[in-house]
């Protein structure tokens, strides 16, 4: 199993801490998924951007019907987070 190196909330610093503060906001506290990013800090900051411009941005769903489709898109993907 591969193995990536996971930068934990009270070890960030930076950028990193900003990213995480602000996923401790959003959802109380920093999900692995979030982590699995921590050595590329702007990296995260990007992703994060998109996510939020499709579960957050204008749409003809509403957040529930996104939160639904990610959740069975995650599910048929064999994602567990």
């Amino acid at each position: 199993m591969a193995h990536i190196r996971l930068i934990e909330p009270d070890e960030a610093t930076g950028p990193l801490k900003d990213e995480y503060d602000a996923a401790v906001g959003r959802a109380g506290k920093v999900f692995n998924i979030v982590k699995a990013m921590s050595l590329r800090p702007g990296v995260l900051r990007r992703s994060m951007e998109l996510y939020k411009g499709i579960m957050f941005g204008p749409s003809g769903l509403g957040r529930r019907e996104r939160e639904l489709l990610a959740t069975v898109v995650s599910r048929t993907n064999g994602c567990h987070y």
